[in-house]
């Protein structure tokens, strides 16, 4: 049984602090906004190879969820992944391998007419620009057609749900078997799909914030894009993928996936109203949306459930073994910190999981002026449902009713 914790006044704000040191600066949203737009202009010029084809360009990933951290340091980038999506054209049109090609070619022309000089890499499902060293990031851009017939019509023969396959497409992927053939048999992905399960998991907090936001600008709900605010959903995941990424700093390999601990995240909260309340909540219950199908570890993509985002755990067992190993300690530290009302023991504490310069950046953020509505939090008194946690078996047990893949 989950015991009363005391989430104090002094550790909540702390957490906004922290979440405001993580938070990426807007300029970083417009920019990424600018160059995926750039990019799709150039698509849809006159001399365009791919124009005919309807070539939609959109972010994907955490810059679309709005769950983008700083970088641990200067040297390392922001990656805006991004989707290229050719929506007059068929997978039984062309390989996978022929259409990766086809815009490959479109990219590499367009990397030299803005004068790029890092040359175009290739990923397994992707083509990556490198921008200027000053810009500090690049851009992944996935070739895709459209699949959301397809992914209905898979779902519904297998008894899922297939309410987000509208916007399902398929992707190239050099690894696949099929990567050379002509076949309907393509990679399958959901960015926007995904992303709409996300909103709809954290719908009133953003709702929200965005109505209160608009209040002070005087400005209507729709024209307050959803980056200007931040649900506490967003800012747990921040904190927890940072705490993630120290824990993990020389140990990579076993390092949990962003969508992993997103996806846990969104399952477990409950439209808790501050960040303490958030962590409190998803770090008692992520694990229990672990599965257990087919004696391997099965964390389904909730837009095509048929795809387990812990796929890899079977092949690595040690991931799994790290992934129990780091909630635990996340849940310690961010349980000792919620009981504090000390600042210097809320650093210290949040300092071992996070990074002792981040946490003492945060620590030095508040001042005597007001804060902005939207990151106040009112005091917190002992309540069910803090960061206390029974001991769990690491296994985790097969619900009734699910089905999938064998």
């Amino acid at each position: 049984m989950v015991e009363k914790q005391t989430r104090t006044r002094e550790s909540e704000e702390f957490l906004e602090d922290l979440a405001e040191e993580l938070s990426v600066p807007p300029s970083r949203y417009e920019q990424a906004d600018r160059s995926y737009k750039s990019l799709g202009d150039w698509l849809h010029r006159d001399a365009s190879t791919v124009r005919q084809y309807g070539p939609k360009v959109y972010v994907q990933g955490s810059f679309r969820l709005g769950t983008t951290i700083r970088p641990l340091n200067e040297a390392e980038e922001y990656d805006v992944d991004s989707v290229c999506e050719l929506q007059n054209l068929g997978k039984t049109s062309l390989t996978q391998r022929q259409l990766k090609a086809l815009l490959g070619a479109e990219i590499e022309a367009y990397r030299r007419a803005q004068n790029m000089n890092k040359p175009l890499r290739e990923g397994r499902r992707c083509w990556v620009l490198d921008y200027a060293d000053g810009a500090q990031f690049h851009m992944d851009i996935v070739p895709a057609l459209p699949n959301g017939q397809a992914a209905r019509l898979l779902l519904e023969s297998r008894g899922y749900d297939a309410r987000w396959t509208l916007t399902a497409i398929a992707i190239t992927d050099k690894e696949a078997p099929t990567y050379t053939i002509v076949t309907d048999d393509w990679p399958r992905s959901n960015p926007k799909g995904y992303c709409e399960w996300f909103k709809s998991r954290m719908a009133t907090a953003l709702e929200r914030r965005k109505r209160v936001l608009a209040e002070s600008m005087r400005a209507s709900v729709e024209d307050i894009p959803d980056y200007k605010v931040r649900t506490p959903l967003q800012a747990a995941i921040m904190i927890l993928k940072r705490h993630r990424d120290h824990t993990f700093e020389h140990r990579g390999d076993e390092r949990p996936i962003s969508v992993i601990i997103t996806t846990l995240a969104a399952h477990a909260y409950n439209g808790e109203e501050t960040i303490g309340e958030a962590l409190a909540v998803i770090l008692a219950g992520m694990d229990q949306h672990i599965l257990w199908h087919n004696n391997r570890y099965w964390i389904p993509n909730p837009t095509d459930p048929l795809e387990n985002f812990a796929d890899k755990w079977a092949e690595h067992p040690k991931r799994a073994t790290a992934f129990y190993e780091w909630l635990q300690k996340a849940r310690t530290e961010f349980a000792e910190a919620a009981r504090s009302s000390d600042r210097r023991v809320i650093t210290e504490t949040v300092g071992r999981g996070v990074g002792g310069s981040l946490a003492d950046r945060a620590a030095h953020r508040r001042s005597p002026p007001a804060r902005s509505p939207l990151l106040k939090t009112a005091s917190v008194a002992p309540v069910a449902g803090g960061l206390s946690f029974p001991d769990r078996s690491r296994v985790p047990t097969k619900p009734q009713g699910f089905g999938g893949a064998e």
